[in-house]
């Protein structure tokens, strides 16, 4: 009898370990492309923790970067993060799946006033938007004492050596074209040549086109004023340097953006992808995200239980104007930025 019990035992604990075995296996994965320091690590973790599933994070630097891997063929990932330009191509292009917006209940936390600004994906059919924002420039102010708060920081011959401004087409030109009056979006051959000479003599005084290493490299002090996206930049400092940084959108505006959530057509998990799209618009969520980074809030629920300042707010966006997609006529700046990078 002792015998039995003692089989008997040792058969429900081998099929307790079996199954275990198999929770363990089925726990999901949902594959993220996304941009560098976007998704603050609790989010990611909340996210684990509410569906058993865990999250494999790559980071981009650039849309180009992005669209370049997905169009060389990468395949793999669920869910990316494009501004709203490369948003418009890849919708153009098939490569994205469209949103079933009955599995994402959130999608009513967001400003409607931003919903139908969309003109690129109206209805948001292929997207639901993750941040609206800008990239700004950030200056040492113990190192940089006369400045103004305008692209005019970039010609001061005392700082050659010690700024970068974004190894990014679009936000470089776009800065360059509304110095000068002009739209982000212009096609105007003579527009576009005005800002290519204003974007030389900015080079004249920079250190280099950075995208990756601007944020390291502030936070070092190896530079003193970066053209970039203050969540990279803030990320980096040390509390006690935060307060030394200034961090301007300049007056004359500049390209703001939208990130969406997309989901690719090839996405193997499109059922969990819209639970992390539908989790990170949780008003709760949201205001995690928002106060990790010092966002403005998009999603209007999370603007009252947000506990955080943000660094720039909608107020200083007003002269910046959304980056479209430019069609066949992008070819226009990939040559004039082909140019400005050899010279």
């Amino acid at each position: 009898m002792r015998k039995i019990i003692i089989w008997f035992t040792c058969m429900i604990a081998a099929f307790s370990c079996i199954s275990c075995g198999e929770k363990k296996q089925e726990k999901q994965k949902l594959y993220i492309y996304n941009w560098t320091y976007y998704t603050p690590d609790e989010v990611i973790k909340g996210f684990e923790e509410k569906f058993n599933a865990k999250v494999v994070y790559d980071e981009f630097a650039s849309n180009e970067e992005m669209f370049a891997k997905f169009k060389a063929g990468a395949t793999g990932y669920d869910i990316t993060f494009p501004s709203a330009d490369y948003t418009s191509i890849m919708i153009k292009e098939g490569m994205l799946e469209k949103i079933d917006k009955t599995k994402i209940p959130n999608f009513k936390n967001i400003d409607p006033e931003l919903i139908s600004g969309i003109e690129y994906d109206q209805n948001c059919e292929y997207s639901v938007p993750y941040m609206k924002g800008a990239s700004g420039i950030a200056v040492n102010r113990k190192l940089v004492k006369d400045y103004e708060k305008d692209m005019s920081i970039y010609l001061k011959p005392e700082l050659k050596g010690r700024m970068t401004l974004l190894d990014d087409m679009r936000e470089v030109m776009g800065l360059a074209l509304k110095a000068n009056g002009f739209s982000v979006n212009s096609v105007n051959p003579a527009e576009l040549d005005i800002a290519k000479n204003l974007i030389l003599k900015w080079k004249e005084n920079i250190l280099k086109f950075d995208a990756e290493s601007f944020g390291k490299g502030f936070a070092s002090g190896e530079f003193w004023v970066v053209q970039g996206y203050e969540e990279n930049i803030f990320s980096e400092l040390e509390e006690s340097a935060k307060a030394d940084t200034d961090f301007f959108i300049p007056k004359t505006g500049g390209p703001y953006y939208i990130d969406s959530m997309v989901i690719l057509k090839d996405a193997k998990n499109k059922d969990l992808a819209h639970e992390f799209i539908n989790y990170i618009h949780d008003p709760q969520t949201y205001a995690k995200f928002v106060d990790a980074f010092g966002f403005p809030s998009i999603n209007v629920p999370a603007r009252k239980i947000r506990t955080g300042k943000p660094v720039y707010t909608e107020e200083d966006l007003k002269n910046c104007e959304l980056k479209l997609d430019l069609g066949e006529k992008l070819e226009m700046y990939n040559k004039i930025w082909e140019d400005i990078k050899v010279n």
